[in-house]
């Protein structure tokens, strides 16, 4: 069964006394720390990790539960496992439409709005769609049907215009409005006719959702959040009461752990990034010998072209941008291979972190659910697709009492 209004605080507070239980283990990051806190506490885990290559770390990545690794993360896995637990929502049939719907969309993206769309199922039907941070509309125009309104709420102009056009090329009467939904004045396009649909609109933008689409008391509201992280404070700020009166505080970086894991990167995409973290990780080493401290300092996003330049020169230039000293003489190919091999270590390091991707994106989720169902709505939580679809793959359906 997905989760129902009975469920949402006591498995809020397993999860909630799990990752207080363990903050130690999974707010440090690899990729910053040469050493991390919980190493000295578990010997035999960190050196196993440390001796595995990139390749074993890549395998396991998605699934580091099913990893035969020394304690305490088989236990760590099996605890993580079962406060993750959520079903996939009943699915519902779709009314079937036009090839032509899908044309503008990529693959995995259409297979993303149909699932979600045969996920909503709500007592009453819907009668007016809100399709929120539209973009082109596909979602809203994949709901609408039998003389269903469409309103399509888009902050870029250029994607208002041409889902405007598409609308019209498909024959779907839809009203697409440019808005900025983060406006004070985007609290007047909803109203309790309206059903609200999100799917992967980021951190304050989805919540915006939540807090005006409850305050204009919507019948229906349906959301699949994404990048918890995207956020103007410096720190989480929790929506429901149970997350007011949790002693867990989430910065940015620990919002971003439930984002870590990839399953659209290309082979091509995922070279690029593992030389460009090799090289970063290879610069760290450098930094902390050119500054004599040994502590990381944060580099900006570089240009890929930076990955063409010797590897002597990226140093040197990001040593320039970062106003350090000129380096002196090194062995750069020494140096460079030692970037490999801080990668290999980081990126198995992190597979003890990545047991908590998942309860911590839930216990985000159940936030956002405890506060709908203390503004009167009836909610349930549920999985709309398989994760190798998107693994942002979690839906919260709400329906006014």
């Amino acid at each position: 069964m997905p989760l129902h209004a009975a469920d949402l605080k006591s498995r809020f507070h397993a999860l909630d006394a799990f990752l207080l239980a363990h903050q130690d283990l999974w707010r440090p990051k690899p990729f910053t720390h040469r050493h991390l806190p919980w190493e000295a506490h578990h010997p035999q885990l960190s050196s196993w990790l440390r001796q595995r290559s990139l390749e074993q770390a890549e395998a396991a990545h998605n699934h580091p539960e099913q990893l035969d690794a020394p304690e305490p993360f088989a236990q760590i896995a099996r605890q993580s496992k079962a406060l993750s637990e959520v079903e996939a929502l009943p699915r519902i049939d779709l009314v079937n439409v036009s090839s032509r719907m899908s044309v503008d969309v990529p693959g995995r993206k259409w297979q993303q709005i149909e699932a979600f769309a045969s996920s909503l199922s709500f007592r009453n039907t819907p009668t007016h769609w809100l399709d929120w941070c539209a973009g082109k509309g596909h979602l809203g125009r994949r709901l609408a049907h039998d003389g269903q309104a469409l309103t399509c709420l888009e902050y870029d102009a250029k994607l208002v215009d041409a889902g405007e056009r598409l609308s019209q090329k498909l024959g779907v009467p839809a009203l697409h409005v440019h808005q900025d939904v983060m406006a004070a004045q985007a609290a007047t396009r909803l109203q309790s006719a309206h059903t609200p649909v999100a799917l992967h609109a980021c951190g304050d933008l989805h919540v915006r959702l939540m807090q005006l689409a409850s305050d204009a008391g919507c019948q229906n509201i349906a959301i699949a959040p994404c990048c918890y992280n995207r956020i103007a404070c410096d720190h989480y700020q929790p929506l429901s009461a149970e997350g007011q009166t949790s002693a867990l505080q989430l910065s940015i970086d620990d919002l971003g752990v439930p984002l870590s894991e990839t399953v659209t990167a290309g082979a091509r995409v995922r070279r690029q990034r593992d030389h460009s973290m090799a090289r970063r990780l290879a610069f760290d080493l450098l930094q902390r010998q050119l500054r004599g401290t040994d502590e990381y300092l944060p580099t900006p996003s570089l240009p890929i072209a930076w990955l063409d330049k010797p590897f002597a020169d990226y140093c040197r230039d990001l040593a320039a941008l970062k106003r350090l000293p000129p380096p002196a003489h090194q062995n750069w190919d020494a140096l460079e291979a030692a970037g490999w091999q801080r990668l290999a270590e980081v990126r198995n390091l992190e597979l003890l972190r990545n047991l908590f991707r998942r309860p911590l994106e839930l216990w985000l989720i159940l936030d956002r659910a405890l506060y709908l169902q203390q503004r009167d709505y009836h909610v349930r939580i549920g999985t709309f697709c398989e994760s190798q679809i998107t693994p942002r793959n979690l839906l919260i359906l709400a329906e006014r009492k």
